[in-house]
């Protein structure tokens, strides 16, 4: 049963007198007087009874029922209802007064009403008063009161309440006295109290009977009832202006015991005849307690909630507390301020292309769910200083294009354009789908104007349906082309999922539409994953991956080991200014895939890892990391003085016997070298090779490998941001020496000439320039690095012709 429910109503009373009848018992399990409203209703009934006030000059005395019907505990509930009335009084010799009788057999005066002249004094004689027991003669209290007037109050120009809590269940006839009372002009409530006997409290109050008759084991409730009758008069106040009375339909219970025919039985009587008797059959009665109900209407006062504004945005629910302020509970990714404003931010420069499945296997159901978190999403994230470029396609059959990318800055054009989207139906062809939109996606002319190429590309693929074409070979081309790819779905599709995406790290699996929205903040953390402003990206590193491709890792393994190099080099900026990344490979000799000076652009990158070949045989990692130092990370090959060095190994652990002394050499020009050992490798011999347990990664399986890529990515940005030396690897070319001067470096090379001693000096010619100046302009600048490189290129050609 719900709580009562608090309404103000508007009463003209005679303020002769005014009695309240307070009988008490503690709280039942279950309420007696069930208000007939909704929750939101009596939550604003219970926070207007808190801020109710009554301040004009009244007498109130309370009649506690102390009777053994009662009990002690609900007679100390009784007192806890006292004292909460007593929060609503401005108790002072001219103002209000209190008083408390307790009545059983007989009345008791506890304390007159001029005893204690404040809100606390009372309370505390209240909290302090002791339970008598005894039987319950409420006509001898109301006599008592005829009798002795209220004890302490003033004269009859001053109004009197009487407020009675009891159980009405007396013992003897209340009605005579309560007529005298209220005949005096004394106001009387009565205040049930555990199982009350309803028709004895209607008989006790004040007309009209509904606006008089409480119950006590809804404080709250019983509060806002008794204010909100007197609010009419002079002594309460109202509450604040929008405040109302309002009548509600309640129903009042009384537990009763009731006789009931249970049966007959045979019974014997006697005879009027000697020696004989009679039998008859006889009535067999039982007893069982019923609940009676009283229809009754409750008046209480309701006040304006402070969420009827509705100030919680973005969905979120509003939560009163009090009548002046709130709290806002906010969906998954708001919470920016207190109206749920978002609290996340797309900050990352990126094309983004959300791909939503509006197939018949995603159902209607399904579609609309996603559109839904699509539009959380974007309220969450987006704003209009977002760098991001975001469009939305969907799929089925065919793909169409809803929102080309960046045609929308402003959210709500966006969002209605999301709302326009309608479901298709048909066939699941997601392979074609993705193809179409590596291909047209982000396309910068004609649809797609505002799409920047060099931007990182990401799709988004929302879908709930397996995919009724070959979409494996599909996702690779679309990966192989640059995209990063991130699949949402449901547990079922996860192995799909990771097909699509190539890496588990970018699959997204919910439970349920809840859990769905819940996803948010991980789906923007993965987006931005790509960006090439975030993390380490904008430090410079020379970067050489050395995969084992002997057969002691077999061609699928391998597959796996080129997968966590394609999604590494994502994470970092590729170009000449910023990182550069070589490949190479090895099973008996090493072989480059690629120098570091290769490629300069992601798409060209990973579609250089996507071609490189598994070679079998056996392994040997020293042949790989001293092909490394003798032919990859030099300067001739692309490496840059001054920037930070790392050779990343990845190794099933065979071959590294003849790895300790080449490793050593890589270290002592500078670069790190980073193992990565799978499965049942030798711990000790491979901490040998990377020198410190810090360069040194292990790994229990390829299936494992995608859960360690932020591990590395960590390492890795930890390097690049390490001191570097200008003059390791040395840029002198022709066993030329580099020396460190004021922040730069310089060549000294006798029999040769040029900033980098490129040159020879000729016979019978004097040297134009056997030390280059101090001042020559070699001071390192990424942004200088590109033509640093090609004056290498230039002085090794020079050097070739000039043998």
């Amino acid at each position: 049963m719900g709580l009562p429910k608090f309404v103000i109503m508007s009463l003209s009373l005679p303020f002769d007198s005014i009695c309240i009848f307070f009988c008490s018992q503690v709280l039942l399990t279950w309420g007696l007087q069930e208000l007939h409203a909704n929750q939101e209703t009596i939550v604003k009934i219970s926070a207007a009874g808190q801020l109710m006030q009554c301040s004009a000059p009244v007498d109130i005395l309370l009649l506690l029922d102390g009777s053994h019907s009662i009990g002690k505990g609900s007679f100390e509930r009784s007192k806890h209802l006292a004292g909460k009335l007593c929060d609503a009084l401005d108790i002072s010799p001219e103002r209000v007064r209190v008083g408390v009788i307790q009545f059983s057999s007989t009345p008791q005066l506890e304390f007159p009403l001029d005893l204690y002249l404040n809100k606390q004094e009372v309370k505390e004689k209240i909290k302090k008063i002791v339970f008598r027991g005894g039987s319950t003669d409420t006509g001898l209290a109301l006599k008592y009161v005829l009798r002795k007037g209220f004890p302490g109050g003033r004269n009859s120009s001053v109004p009197k309440i009487l407020i009675v809590l009891s159980d009405g269940k007396s013992q003897g006839s209340v009605a005579m006295p309560a007529k005298q009372l209220k005949d005096r002009g004394t106001t009387v409530f009565a205040v049930g109290v555990k199982f009350p006997r309803w028709e004895e409290l209607h008989m006790l109050a004040s007309d009209p009977a509904e606006q008089h008759v409480l119950f006590a084991e809804h404080v709250a409730d019983a509060a806002n009832g008794l204010y909100s009758t007197l609010t009419s008069s002079a002594i309460c106040s109202a509450v604040s202006p929008g405040c109302s009375i309002e009548s509600h339909p309640c129903e009042r219970k009384t537990l009763e015991t009731v006789k009931e025919l249970a049966g007959s039985y045979m019974c014997w009587k006697g005879s009027k005849r000697p020696n004989a008797v009679h039998t008859s059959l006889c009535p067999f009665y039982s007893w069982k307690k019923v609940l009676i109900k009283h229809p009754a209407r409750c008046y209480r006062t309701t006040c304006p909630d402070p969420c009827d504004s509705q100030p919680c945005h973005n969905g979120g629910t509003c939560v009163p507390e009090g009548l002046e302020s709130y709290r806002c509970v906010c969906p998954v990714g708001f919470g920016g301020d207190a109206s749920c404003a978002p609290k996340l931010g797309l900050e990352c420069s990126v094309d983004l292309l959300f791909l939503v499945d509006s197939s018949s296997g995603t159902t209607v159901e399904g579609f609309l769910r996603y559109k839904a978190f699509l539009k959380r999403f974007i309220q969450a994230v987006l704003s209009e200083d977002s760098p991001a470029n975001v469009g939305v396609a969907q799929y089925s059959h065919d793909v169409q294009i809803s929102v080309k990318a960046g045609e929308h800055k402003e959210v709500p054009a966006l969002l209605r354009s999301v709302d326009a989207m309608f479901f298709s139906g048909r066939g699941t062809l997601t392979g074609k789908a993705l193809r179409y939109v590596t291909q047209h996606g982000f396309k910068s002319a004609p649809a797609f104007a505002d799409v920047h190429d060099h931007l990182p590309r990401v799709v988004v693929l929302l879908t709930d349906s397996e995919a009724q074409d070959p979409v494996v070979e599909a996702a690779k081309y679309a990966r192989g082309r640059g995209l990063f790819l991130i699949g949402v779905g449901s547990e079922l599709l996860r192995a799909e999922l990771d097909d699509v995406t190539g890496n588990p790290e970018q699959t997204i699996v919910y439970s349920g539409s809840q859990d769905l929205f819940n996803k948010v903040p991980e789906l923007q953390k993965k987006i931005c994953s790509v960006d090439g402003h975030q993390g380490c990206q904008s430090q410079s590193l020379d970067l050489v991956f050395a995969l084992d491709a002997s057969s002691g890792v077999g061609r699928a393994n391998f597959l796996q080991l080129r997968n966590l190099v394609s999604s590494t080099s994502l994470q970092f900026n590729v170009n000449r200014d910023v990182t550069q990344i070589g490949l190479v490979v090895y099973s008996t000799r090493a072989r480059t895939a690629f120098a570091l000076d290769a490629h300069i652009t992601r798409v060209a990158l990973l579609q250089a890892i996507n071609q490189v070949p598994f070679l079998s045989g056996s392994a040997s990692m020293g042949r790989a990391l001293l092909h490394i130092h003798d032919h990859v990370m030099t300067v001739p090959k692309g490496a840059r003085p001054g920037v930070s060095k790392a050779v990343v190994v990845i190794t099933a652990g065979g071959g590294t016997e003849d790895a300790i002394v080449p490793a050593q050499q890589l270290r002592s020009r500078g670069v790190s070298v980073f193992i990565i050992g799978i499965g049942a490798v030798r711990r000790d011999t491979l901490l040998r090779i990377a020198g410190s347990p810090s360069y040194l990664i292990h790994v229990a399986s390829y299936d494992d490998l995608h859960s360690y890529k932020d591990l590395i990515i960590e390492r890795l940005c930890e390097e690049a941001k390490s001191p570097v030396n200008l003059c390791n690897p040395n840029p002198c070319m022709n066993e030329g020496m580099c020396v460190l001067q004021d922040g730069s470096y310089r060549c000294e090379c006798p029999g040769w000439e040029g900033p980098h001693c490129e040159s020879r000096i000729l016979r019978g010619e004097s040297s134009r320039s056997p030390v280059p100046p101090t001042n020559f302009p070699l001071q390192w600048n990424p942004s200088g690095l590109r033509q640093l490189n090609r004056a290498f290129r230039h002085s090794r050609r020079q050097a070739q012709l000039g043998h």
